[in-house]
């Protein structure tokens, strides 16, 4: 990848929908020459999608939570991610350094859907308890890169 290759995708950070010469104009290239270098990125496997964003107050899960996971003895990430699949609540989480063993983020449409998820979680055998703060704003919301 050289700086073009930044650059553009830089700009469909900024609006996946952006057309090739807006952003050839941006980067110096040919509508087509864009084109050609997208679909070399998607091809190589750099671009994995484009996707829509859509705001989770809209969808009714305007109640969000940052739930810390800790476990009875070792347990695998492959078995957490088997416990934690099977609540739809659950919109990310990963294994983490420190006491926790894990983090989640969930959503919900209120604080008692998110309670019953949460019931589920600690349902499991290897969950011993976790910690939850409930998100009141949010101050940054930012995609990779």
């Amino acid at each position: 990848m050289d700086r073009i290759d930044h650059g553009i995708i830089d700009r469909l950070r900024l609006n996946a929908r952006a057309g090739y010469a807006d952003i050839g104009a941006e980067v110096g290239l040919s509508a087509s020459a864009v084109k050609r270098r997208i679909d070399r990125l998607v091809a190589d496997g750099v671009i994995r999608g484009f996707t829509v964003q859509v705001d989770p107050a809209v969808e009714g899960l305007a109640t969000e939570a940052y739930v810390e996971l800790f476990c009875r003895g070792t347990v695998s990430p492959t078995d957490l991610k088997r416990i934690l699949a099977g609540v739809p609540e659950i919109v990310e989480a990963g294994t983490v350094t420190g006491e926790a063993d894990a983090i989640v983020i969930m959503r919900a449409r209120d604080v008692i859907a998110l309670e019953d998820a949460l019931e589920k979680v600690r349902a499991a055998a290897t969950v011993d308890h976790t910690r939850s703060a409930i998100v009141l704003s949010k101050l940054i919301t930012r995609t990779a890169g």
